[in-house]
């Protein structure tokens, strides 16, 4: 079954801000950006009848929103869950399972207003043959892929520093970026070591916020007041559960198997993507998508970002939004890269691109964990 433009997004928008909100617990940031989201679409509460979540309960979310769903979806694998959650309302509203999906998103990661615990249990696998050797957290569990990149194909500091540099360039376009002040490679490197080889600015931010989204059938997409952003590929796969079982550190094979599943559902190639919008949870994040995606060979991504080619004027804008990085990050960011690529195509991005056709968002859940790729594009003749 192919979901090639079966759903199209007629709803999109974030909470009313995206920086550290400490009124707002999570739930009501869910609700907050549910609003927002019906709003741009036109649409009430009433009008929905799936709802998708991660992090909160679906269940709690459609309750405190008060609608009585027939489809319901909490998959949560981490950051990438909502591209998932893109992927499962389109086969839903193919199915007859709904025909108004809501995706939300509310996260207090800096505030920690109404949100769960940290950690988990020492008799957790991570907490038997992980944490007792000093890796704990995505500082030093994210640092280890790259540091084997580095070793074999000489991926440098500074270039591990450029993509921090491109990406705050695109921050200093958006007036709701919370960092905004240029900065260079020197300046990345000299900021403070967080976990070897990544420096603080190399570091996503903490941030409260959430966004959500409206999906319908793609004949219906017309019937709404924005520029509908249809979904033309989608694909998703996970790999380990602890990053020591990264069956190589220099790959993503969860990024690879999503990325390609996309590609093949949406019938195009890599050159004709128009926009990118790539997780940066950590400066390296987005350097293994660009290889693992098949938009450049392994090992190669380094060059390719010391050369500013993902920077305004290059030739491969990425996240434009200012990403994770630069933008915003609650704990899981993948809503906000969606966010940036229906803004993009419906002409509507604070950094907007002129004749953006085609958008890819691709997400990573945990530790290297899972991952979620999602195509869109604005043509209804796609």
């Amino acid at each position: 079954m192919s979901l090639r433009m079966s759903a199209a997004v007629v709803g999109a928008a974030e909470t009313d801000s995206v920086a550290v909100q400490p009124d707002k617990s999570e739930i009501q940031l869910h609700a907050e950006a549910a609003l927002n989201a019906l709003a741009d679409a036109g649409m009430s509460k009433d009008d929905v009848d799936g709802v998708l979540c991660a992090g909160q309960s679906p269940v709690l979310v459609a309750e405190y929103l008060g609608i009585t769903p027939t489809f319901i979806d909490g998959t949560s694998v981490g950051g990438c869950s909502f591209m998932l959650h893109v992927r499962h309302a389109a086969a839903a509203i193919q199915a007859g399972l709904c025909k108004t999906a809501l995706i939300t998103h509310g996260q207090s990661g800096r505030s920690r207003v109404g949100a769960g615990g940290w950690g988990g249990s020492r008799q957790t696998l991570s907490g038997q043959f992980e944490e007792p050797y000093g890796v704990a957290g995505p500082p030093t569990r994210f640092t280890i892929p790259i540091l084997r990149h580095m070793h074999e194909y000489g991926t440098t500091h500074e270039q591990l520093a450029s993509v921090a540099v491109a990406t705050r360039r695109w921050a200093e376009r958006n007036p709701r970026a919370m960092m905004r002040d240029p900065i260079t490679v020197d300046d990345v490197l000299q900021s403070r070591m967080i976990a070897y080889p990544v420096h603080l600015l190399e570091c996503c931010l903490v941030t409260d916020g959430g966004g959500a989204l409206v999906l319908v059938a793609a004949e219906r997409a017309k019937d709404f007041p924005k520029r509908p952003v249809y979904v033309l590929g989608t694909g998703e796969s996970s790999e380990h559960s602890m990053i020591s079982m990264m069956h190589d550190f220099t790959e993503s094979r969860a990024f690879k198997i999503a990325g390609q599943l996309a590609f093949a559902e949406a019938g195009i190639a890599r050159k004709d993507i128009d926009h990118a919008m790539f997780y940066d949870a950590f400066a390296h994040t987005p350097m293994f998508a660009l290889e693992a995606l098949g938009f450049v060979g392994k090992g190669e991504s380094g060059p390719f970002f010391e050369a500013m080619r993902t920077a305004p004027g290059g030739d491969f804008p990425l996240n434009t939004n200012g990403g994770g990085l630069s933008y915003t990050h609650t704990g899981m960011y993948g809503m906000f890269a969606l966010q940036e690529s229906v803004r993009q195509l419906r002409g509507e991005a604070a950094a907007q691109l002129p004749d953006v056709r085609t958008s890819i968002a691709h997400g990573v859940g945990g530790m290297f964990h899972a991952a979620g790729t999602i195509i869109f594009t604005n043509d209804d003749r796609a």
